[in-house]
């Protein structure tokens, strides 16, 4: 019997480079290796244009000025810069932080952290969709709010927040709304204007960039965010993120966003539907099975299902060959259910049999229906020697 074909499709958890944007980065490896600080010569010069560029190009995508975008590691930096750097510059004017309880790791610890200091953190729950309700938002905010950190797409589910709802109630209260964005940026339109977003969390390896790179957006008129820095040693961009600039990884993000911004609705409207053939194909095959997240307001390449009466690990094991998660990447060693998936309120037991599948660009209609396939085999299989799946059509339990 010949091997099986390789199928990558965890893209949430991170992306192939693009071919393009390999090649916009490669002669800042060996032929234009300058500083981007150095001041005194052509070298510098150079880096320094290449960075001005592939600024602009980040902001154009979500609508920002280029003096408001500063490159960081990725967007867990992002995250920490913002949350960090926000709840130290407004201390003077309150201790309160408002996070959502399916947040990313990176975002959660921080508040987790930021509490131990100090801050009082408020966790808005989300309902069986995972979005928040803005009237729990509205409801939370006091006096003492400085700031409201909430994503803009989950990681798992793909879900949706009501962002430009949420940066308006911030707006009304005075609030700063910082947004990580790592999920939503170049897959679905970003506008930090229109949703009144003022700080927003941006990761390159997520877009078709390379890994290494990211981008936090500072806004800087009505109001003007200030931050404490997090990290010091020769004031780089504005004094925010010292430390001498990723040039070709800037140069690599640059080029991801600007290839997003010419691409994404049509690679939204190809990524939707090979979503929903891979979804239509295995529930054609197999009872049993949960749609997590939104059904309308989610990421177009996102399908998270539960199949009942199967392990997750077990699956993930049985589909050798097949790249996909039980989960967030940056959780996949806990072997706890998804917290995404548990504030939505799912059991344990469903929670544990959770898959998800991040579609990409590079995905084809028959990788989609082989996937179909080896999951449908692979889940009839498994439930053929589980005892709870025979004795749940047996009738013997709910």
């Amino acid at each position: 019997m010949s091997e099986r074909k390789e199928i990558y499709m965890d893209c949430h958890a991170t992306t192939p480079v693009d071919p393009r944007v390999l090649e916009a980065m490669l002669p800042y490896f060996t032929a234009e290796y300058g500083n981007a600080a150095s001041r005194t010569h052509a070298f510098g010069w150079r880096a320094g244009e290449a960075i001005a560029t592939a600024r602009a190009r980040v902001a154009r995508l979500i609508n920002a000025d280029p003096k408001e975008i500063i490159f960081t590691s990725g967007a867990t930096e992002s995250n920490n810069l913002a949350l960090f750097g926000a709840a130290s510059a407004l201390r003077y004017k309150g201790d309160h932080i408002i996070i959502g309880a399916s947040e990313h790791p990176a975002v959660l610890d921080v508040a987790a952290a930021l509490q131990e200091r100090g801050s009082r953190v408020t966790t808005l729950p989300v309902d069986r969709f995972g979005r928040i309700d803005p009237e729990n938002l509205q409801a939370a905010c006091t006096d003492r709010t400085v700031l409201v950190s909430l994503m803009a797409a989950n990681n798992e589910v793909g879900t949706l927040h009501p962002i430009a709802e949420i940066g308006r109630i911030c707006k009304e209260r005075d609030i700063l709304f910082h947004s990580d964005a790592a999920q939503a940026v170049g897959k679905v339109p970003i506008d930090v204007q229109a949703m009144g977003i003022d700080l927003l969390s941006i990761s390159g390896h997520k877009v078709y960039g390379p890994k290494g790179i990211g981008a936090l957006y500072v806004r800087r008129r009505h109001p003007r965010v200030i931050l404490e820095p997090i990290m010091f040693g020769g004031g780089h961009e504005r004094g925010l993120r010292s430390g001498t600039l990723n040039v070709p990884g800037a140069v690599g993000l640059g080029m991801a966003l600007q290839i997003a911004r010419d691409e994404m609705d049509v690679e939204a409207g190809r990524l939707r539907a090979l979503r929903d053939r891979l979804y239509q194909r295995i529930t054609a095959r197999l009872q049993d099975v949960h749609l997590n997240g939104h059904p309308q307001e989610r990421l177009p390449h996102n399908l998270n299902l539960s199949f009942a009466y199967v392990e997750g690990e077990a699956l993930l094991i049985a589909l050798d060959g097949v790249a996909v998660s039980s989960g967030s990447a940056c959780t996949s060693e806990k072997r706890a259910p998804s917290h995404v998936l548990k504030a939505m309120g799912l059991s344990d037991d469903l929670a544990q049999t959770s898959i998800r599948f991040g579609l990409g660009r590079f995905n084809t209609e028959q990788e989609v229906d082989d996937v179909s396939e080896r999951v449908a085999e692979a889940v009839t299989r498994l439930r053929e020697i589980s005892p709870m799946y025979e004795m749940a059509h047996e009738g013997r339990t709910q």
